[in-house]
């Protein structure tokens, strides 16, 4: 017995990624919220007036440095997530 399909039914359906679109977007607006207060932040000195910086305030920022280096390795496929 052949099953008959007509061309509408071989075509495959398009997919709705609206919730999916719309998600993304919302996580890119948080991205970019935590970029710009750290850009804010970053201008500012890290709220540290030069005469005051101590070896903590390094130790700060080597650790910031070492968590946003994982975010763009990951990102730009650098570091231990090179192809």
């Amino acid at each position: 017995m052949t099953v008959r399909t007509t061309m509408e039914d071989a075509m495959p359906t398009p997919r709705d990624n609206t919730q999916a679109l719309d998600a993304f977007l919302a996580r890119k607006a948080e991205i970019d919220t935590m970029l710009a207060r750290l850009a804010a932040l970053s201008a500012d000195h890290f709220n540290v007036a030069p005469d005051d910086i101590h070896w903590g305030h390094v130790g700060t920022l080597a650790t910031y440095a070492e968590l946003l280096k994982r975010i763009t390795d990951a990102a730009f496929r650098e570091g231990e997530h090179a192809d």
